[in-house]
């Protein structure tokens, strides 16, 4: 894809953010941070819907003629598609919109990128590398879960995740791949009938470290609640790579949120954008 001059400028990355748990903002500030300082654009900045700095807030600040917003977000689902584009001024599916002093340009959000599953391999790769037992298992040995959100109230919430799962699957680079939710079928605790080698790999399809990833995923794959508070209390991992469970070897990533690769995807998104625009 043609580089395009964004010297003119200003980068929003926006993510969903917490007021709840802190770490929901490291993936924003970390990829902010990244894109920064390769100098691409006039500025980049962080901005959240649920915390400070807020959307809003940030965007009247900007001053740059051209403003790409690219939402952190997994899906194009009921906040990145519809509540936070409306309530930014993009209606009917507008992607460009005029503000007082700037173009504002909402992109897709990154969760649905194509280069999202160089980002899942990426994971899954890196953590059977840094704890091999007794060795670190061919990818042929072992069947892959993207472990997602998921929810009845949208269909699009899981659309993401069930298609990364063909397009890997579709690579026979694994034994096998699957999705499991939190909250559809079939459920994260399913992932040890499903599979049927011995060694797992489940990367969580989530933007940032937080409960879900740290304390409902590990609990729901066996690990006791108490022992999961325990580790996360003394700023251990909250589960110990690998774990046996059910005559299995279980090895769990990283959210994806956090994978370098990321800064990538969201360029990317803005290149697109200003392409369509």
């Amino acid at each position: 894809m043609p580089h395009e001059d964004f010297s003119d400028a200003a980068l929003v990355i926006l993510g969903h953010g917490s007021t709840k748990n802190e770490q929901s903002s490291a993936p924003v500030h970390q990829h902010a941070a990244e894109l920064r300082g390769r100098g691409i654009f006039a500025e980049v900045r962080e901005a959240f819907w649920k915390q400070d700095p807020q959307i809003k807030t940030v965007l009247a600040d900007i001053a740059a003629p051209r403003v790409f917003i690219v939402p952190l977000f997994i899906s194009e689902g009921y906040f990145s598609s519809d509540v936070i584009p409306k309530a930014l001024g993009f209606l009917h599916g507008q992607t460009t919109v005029q503000s007082r002093l700037s173009t504002l340009t909402y992109c897709y959000p990154v969760g649905t990128h194509e280069r999202m599953t160089s980002v899942l391999l990426a994971r899954a790769k890196e953590v059977v590398t840094q704890f091999p037992f007794p060795r670190a298992p061919k990818s042929h040995e072992t069947t892959l879960f993207i472990a997602g959100h998921g929810t009845e109230q949208n269909e699009n919430s899981r659309k993401a995740i069930d298609h990364q799962v063909n397009v890997i699957r579709a690579t026979k680079e694994y034994a096998d791949v699957h999705a499991v939710f939190l909250e559809e079928e079939p459920r994260v605790e399913k992932c040890y009938e499903l599979a049927r080698t011995k060694n797992l790999v489940v990367v969580p399809f989530f933007i940032s470290e937080g409960m879900h990833t740290q304390e409902d995923i590990p609990v729901l794959l066996g690990e006791p609640k108490r022992i999961v508070e325990q580790r996360l209390a003394s700023h251990q991992p909250a589960w110990r790579n690998p774990t046996e469970r059910h005559e299995k070897l279980l090895w769990y990533a990283k959210a994806v949120g956090t994978e370098p690769l990321i800064a990538d995807v969201i360029l990317e998104r803005a290149r697109e954008a200003a392409m369509r625009s």
